[in-house]
């Protein structure tokens, strides 16, 4: 593996809670995703110039509870003491590139491990250490859906790893599969074969048992993923059923649908468990949804292709990225208006917010550059050059780290400790 040494970190999670993990191979090769299908024939409502953002083109376990908790569970972490993040600087100290990847999103846990997801280009899952940088697992998305309790599928399918979703416990992560390979008709971001294409899946990934123990049905082309603060339930968006999966953790299961509109993606719960913004994407709308009704309404349509949401530490304040206007907008969510915005680096994805709220991380995918923001205040911190095509971004809360996928191949860990 390609690293630069790091500069010394806070203090992680117990290696022997490491070690042993198995190493799996990948498989494919990446080639570079589309950045343009103006024009593309999408299923439904119709953006005009629509833009798939880069993605492809862009059992037994139902008794387990929804944490996967047991009696050798791990403690929960002592976290170091680190400045506030918004009063610090950041710098990029670690680039990692091997095994192969092509990393469309990367997720840290909270307990020490983060994982990236490798679309079909790799085929994979790599799992790392976020004190040492060094690879814990690679996977291969390749799995028995009927050893896990779920029939009607080949013997082994293979998918495509979109997004992660830790447990709090960080013992599992939700990965969502955009596709299952050589199942029906391909899955492209402009939904260009409709209903030709099959639902998929969202895999489960155990820390414990290093492989994936459970197989879920969702939608067409899942995206992003969220679990309600109590875990019990598992949302996915589903990008070309234009609509949201609402899964029971306890037994794997989808309860509901709830019906959006045009490519939606970003999620956040509320700490009450039944209240969730949804974006839209190239809808244009940001939604809400009730969990326990069904009922949903779009609350925002005023700036073009909102992509990601991440809610302040007391769910005070949402904020959303707007891709296609390079707007960064924060939402008063007992009022749902907006409160503040600013302008960003062009293309804003994937963004998250550090553990202590102060600082919020955006990703800004055509201008290969990271930013950071005052989350009071939407202030810019910093602004930091990436890899090519910066398309997923996570803080570590255990080591004051910001991991960056760069869908071209590499992963950035950027300091996030240093003064200024």
């Amino acid at each position: 593996m390609a690293h630069h040494a790091p500069p010394p970190r806070s203090t992680a999670l117990a290696a022997a809670a490491l070690a042993g993990l198995l190493l799996a191979t990948s498989c494919g090769s990446f080639q570079a995703p589309e950045e343009d299908s103006a024009g593309a024939t999408i299923p439904g409502p119709t953006i005009e110039g629509a833009d798939p953002e880069g993605d492809a083109s862009e059992g037994e376990n139902a008794e387990q509870d929804s944490q996967g908790a047991d009696d050798d569970a791990p403690a929960e972490p002592e976290l170091p003491e680190l400045p506030a993040a918004s009063t610090t600087g950041f710098e990029q100290v670690e680039t990692i590139s091997e095994p192969a990847i092509s990393p469309k999103s990367v997720v840290a846990s909270g307990h020490g491990l983060a994982i990236a997801n490798n679309m079909m280009y790799q085929h994979t899952v790599t799992v790392y250490d976020t004190e040492t940088g060094e690879l814990v697992q690679e996977l291969s998305d390749a799995i028995s859906p009927g050893a896990l309790g779920v029939e009607g599928y080949p013997d082994t399918v293979q998918g495509a790893p979109v997004e992660a979703v830790w447990t709090a416990d960080g013992q599992h992560a939700y990965v969502s599969q955009y596709d299952l390979a050589g199942i029906g008709a391909a899955a492209y971001d402009d939904c260009r074969n409709g209903e030709e294409v099959p639902p998929s899946a969202v895999y489960r990934y155990s820390v414990a048992e290093q492989d994936w123990d459970q197989f879920i049905e969702v939608g067409r082309v899942p995206k992003f993923q969220a679990l309600t603060p109590d875990e019990s339930r598992l949302l996915v968006t589903n990008w070309c059923d234009f609509d949201l999966s609402v899964v029971d953790t306890a037994t794997g299961e989808e309860e509901m649908r709830v019906p959006l509109s045009s490519q939606p993606r970003g999620i956040a719960a509320m700490p009450d468990n039944r209240t969730v913004y949804v974006t839209a994407m190239y809808a244009n709308q940001l939604w809400k949804v009730d969990l326990e009704t069904g009922d949903a309404e779009v609350i925002y349509d005023q700036a073009s292709f909102p992509r990601h949401l991440v809610l302040s530490p007391e769910a005070e304040v949402l904020y959303v990225t707007f891709s296609r206007s390079d707007l960064l907008v924060a939402f008063d969510t007992e009022t749902d208006e907006v409160i503040a915005s600013t302008t960003t680096g062009r293309e804003p994805r994937t963004m998250d917010i550090s553990a202590d709220g102060t600082a919020l991380y955006v990703v800004n995918y055509y201008e290969d550059t990271v930013s950071k923001f005052d989350a009071e205040t939407l202030e810019e911190i910093q602004r930091q050059p990436t890899g090519h095509l910066p398309i997923g971004v996570s803080y570590d809360p255990m080591t004051g780290t910001v991991w960056v996928a760069n869908y071209s191949g590499t992963i950035g860990v950027y300091d996030d400790t240093l003064s200024r």
